[in-house]
């Protein structure tokens, strides 16, 4: 029989109605899992659960959680044929973004879910979410790191949150599915990154690093940006119009950008629209940061885009060194930009 661990990190699946609204309730998804007779079928895997003390709402989540999920995975690895993480959703992409980066060498299923309504309620989607996420931990070989949710199996590093009502709350609007969940379960092999060789992951840990984001608006003020384009800061994610194109007639603006280009600032750039590439070379307002040092970010999702300077950043890295693999596909997070 085929062993998967549950890992309860919190959020609003294993939440109940408190004083002050919603809350984390410990105790709540394993005593919840025992009244589901579903799970006692011989189709089903063996169980076990492991609840996080304390359990926590998502926008608390940290670089600390990160670190010790990803060693917690590595530690109960050989135990277990795949990996259930129930998590809030408002930061479910990041966390799925980040622990590819952090898994290095990862050769079984780590599925990411959790619900728009808590277990508690009546009418909830936590309940199916929960059972076909461990059904796909347990059926099939996709060693990722990804998302399920409202019907859909997605890589996680391409995965956001879409929604904050919907129950198909995640997209990946720049990578198809891996997999779907209607009347018949599909898992799309020719989708899913190769098993990789050894013995399981290693954990490489990411570390806080002076990363901001920065989106553009028409009138947008350059003495604000001149502001965060100050060290200490490493890296900043440039969220840009279209393909990756900015008011290339503002002379103050784009002398501003390629001032901190020059002074050793990396500057991403990252389309404001879910569903891009960026070309800054189509377009002369794109053509003009390009030549001012800025680097496109690709197909990334701004949650991948910040996972992965954190990866790089952390190892440390020189500058020109972390620019050319932040173009290189190194966990299945971008399409690498054809020559």
């Amino acid at each position: 029989m085929k062993k998967i661990c549950i890992i309860n990190t919190g959020g609003t699946i294993g939440m109940r109605a408190g004083p002050n609204g919603l809350r984390p309730e410990p105790g709540f998804i394993e005593s919840q899992l025992a009244l589901m007779p579903e799970l006692s079928s011989p189709l089903m895997p063996e169980i076990t659960v492991k609840e996080y003390d304390p359990v926590i709402d998502s926008s608390n989540i940290s670089i600390s959680d990160w670190l010790k999920l990803a060693n917690d995975i590595q530690e109960s690895y050989d135990r277990f044929d795949g990996f259930v993480v129930l998590h809030g959703t408002d930061t479910m992409a990041y966390t799925a973004s980040a622990l590819p980066f952090m898994l290095r060498g990862l050769g079984k299923p780590v599925v990411l879910t959790g619900s728009q309504l808590p277990l508690s309620e009546v009418r909830n989607d936590a309940r199916e979410n929960l059972k076909t996420a461990i059904i796909l931990a347990a059926g099939y070989e996709i060693p990722e790191v990804c998302i399920y949710f409202g019907d859909l199996l997605l890589r996680g590093c391409r995965a956001t949150k879409f929604s904050a009502t919907s129950f198909k709350a995640f997209v990946s609007p720049n990578y198809p599915p891996l997999g779907s969940a209607g009347t018949r379960m599909e898992v799309f092999e020719h989708r899913i990154l190769p098993v990789p060789k050894g013995d399981g992951p290693v954990v490489e840990p990411l570390k806080s690093q002076e990363i901001a984001t920065f989106r553009l608006f028409p009138g947008v003020s350059v003495e604000v940006l001149e502001n965060v384009l100050r060290r200490p800061l490493k890296a900043l994610i440039l969220e840009s119009f279209g393909d990756g194109n900015g008011p290339s007639q503002n002379i103050a603006f784009v002398d501003c950008i390629r001032r901190a280009c020059d002074d050793g600032i990396l500057i991403l750039n990252l389309s404001q629209c879910s569903q891009a590439t960026i070309h800054q070379t189509v377009y002369e307002t794109g053509a003009v940061m390009e030549q001012a040092g800025v680097i496109s970010g690709c197909d990334l999702t701004l949650e991948a885009a910040l996972a992965k300077l954190m990866h790089l950043f952390t190892k440390p890295l020189p500058v020109d060194e972390v620019k050319r693999l932040m173009q290189q596909s190194l966990v299945g997070e971008l399409t690498e930009p054809k020559n």
